[in-house]
């Protein structure tokens, strides 16, 4: 393990966008893609499998707490349907896209430190 950087917490890696093994802010090429290895100690991070998990999860968590706050905005002052559209939509897209690196990252994280692999039938 290099001497500048030790393994981060599984906090510390999701929200930071950190490596997993070294610590260093690797993880992400872009807004969500990954980087196809940590550039500090070349960690593959294509073996890891992150699927659409954490997004089915995050749009029902970010629905759930849209619409209680569609809900209170509208039984509070019932403002007309378009304010509705202005304040839900992006809040909707910018939670989803935020907790999406985040929950993202925790995910590869955990599969690293635990060594998750693909099942395997034993003969």
């Amino acid at each position: 393990m290099n001497d500048l950087h030790k393994a981060p917490g599984t906090a510390q890696a999701a929200f930071g966008g950190l490596c997993p093994r070294c610590g260093a802010k690797t993880l992400y090429a872009s807004l969500l893609g990954f980087a196809p290895r940590c550039s500090a100690c070349h960690l593959d991070f294509g073996q890891f499998n992150v699927g659409d998990g954490p997004a089915a999860f995050l749009i029902l968590i970010v629905g759930a707490l849209v619409t209680l706050g569609a809900v209170m905005l509208q039984l509070s002052s019932e403002p007309p349907f378009w304010i509705h559209i202005l304040i839900w939509v992006p809040v909707s897209a910018v939670l989803v896209i935020a907790l999406l690196r985040v929950a993202k990252a925790a995910l590869i994280t955990l599969e690293y430190r635990n060594r998750a692999r693909e099942g395997r039938l034993v003969p």
